[in-house]
């Protein structure tokens, strides 16, 4: 199975506030709302939703594809990702522009209040699977331009190719139609509890519609896990412990990496849930969504001391 990751491709400035935003917020004063958060420490890493995904597969034995536009800047991460495993040859190059960036504070209960830049990822309506990522099997719709992600989701329909629709930060750009457009014959749609919650607003539907028109759902839950709803069966994923709680963006990222890497060697849903969960929390435990690392007999190990002993994940050392 050819996996084919869409998405943007940013440079991440990760900063950390030593206090709670709820504290500084006036809930009489929301119209008039104006806050500046004086921040401890801030980071520049690599990121973007597509290396991101990427980078976890490979790390999982997989051999992934992104399929992005990136800028002029891009060179040494490109030769970073191909030293990790992960096939470039859909990324297209955009001179005259640089990455995407990504600004984000998270406070001290892990919430965070983000702005993004678009940059080069403005280009990503110029790809199509056809011509830069032919072949593919399973495709990650992830947050991208808008225009490219409705894009990219009608190229799937029309050339029936299975995907899963991740519209998660993008929601607050989307309006109703394109998300009931998107979601209509995915073979996943995956969201956090808040993002679902703003998709049933946006479109109208309630989950059983949305289990109408999607293969299946996925609604991770933060500390609470995961919930993975397919054929009328409900999965409940417990979360993986972490050894530290350093900074959670990119775990999303990660959750999807290691399903995708579960449905790409068949294995049982649950399973992929726990692996989608575990992943997710070596990304936690760093400051950056590219910072963890893990070989697949070191990840396996890990998976038994939080899930117990499972037979079917020998394929990952195969």
């Amino acid at each position: 199975m050819k996996l084919v990751v869409t998405g943007s491709i940013a440079y991440d400035y990760l900063m950390s506030f030593p206090g709670r935003f709820k504290d500084h917020i006036l809930p009489d004063q929301l119209a008039n709302i104006s806050l500046s958060f004086l921040v401890d420490s801030m980071s520049r890493q690599r990121g973007g939703t597509a290396p991101n995904i990427a980078y976890t597969i490979a790390l999982l034995g997989g051999k992934p594809t992104v399929m992005a536009t990136a800028g002029q800047d891009f060179s040494d991460y490109r030769a970073f990702l191909e030293q990790k495993g992960v096939d470039t040859s859909g990324i297209v190059t955009i001179e005259d522009d640089f990455c995407a960036s990504f600004f984000v504070n998270s406070d001290l209960d892990q919430n965070q209040i983000a702005s993004f830049y678009t940059g080069a990822m403005a280009h990503a309506a110029t790809l199509n699977f056809a011509t830069h990522a032919p072949g593919a099997d399973l495709v990650i719709i992830s947050p991208n331009d808008p225009v490219a992600m409705r894009q990219y989701v009608t190229e799937c329909q029309e050339f029936n190719i299975a995907y899963i629709y991740d519209p998660s930060q993008q929601i607050v750009r989307l309006d109703g139609e394109t998300l009931v457009h998107g979601l209509t014959g995915s073979a996943w749609l995956t969201v956090n509890e808040y993002e679902f919650s703003l998709v049933q607003e946006k479109t109208g539907l309630s989950e059983a519609d949305i289990l109408e028109r999607t293969g299946g759902l996925i609604i991770t839950k933060g500390e609470k896990g995961s919930l993975i709803i397919k054929e009328n069966m409900r999965y409940n994923i417990p979360v993986a412990k972490p050894k530290a709680v350093v900074e959670p963006t990119g775990a999303g990222d990660a959750f999807r990496a290691g399903f995708m890497r579960g449905l790409q060697l068949d294995l049982p849903l649950e399973i992929c849930g726990r692996l989608g969960a575990l992943s997710a929390v070596y990304v936690v435990e760093q400051q950056g969504p590219q910072e963890h690392k893990f070989t697949p007999a070191e990840f396996i190990a890990r998976y038994e001391e939080n899930f117990g002993s499972e037979p079917a994940l020998a394929v990952l050392t195969a």
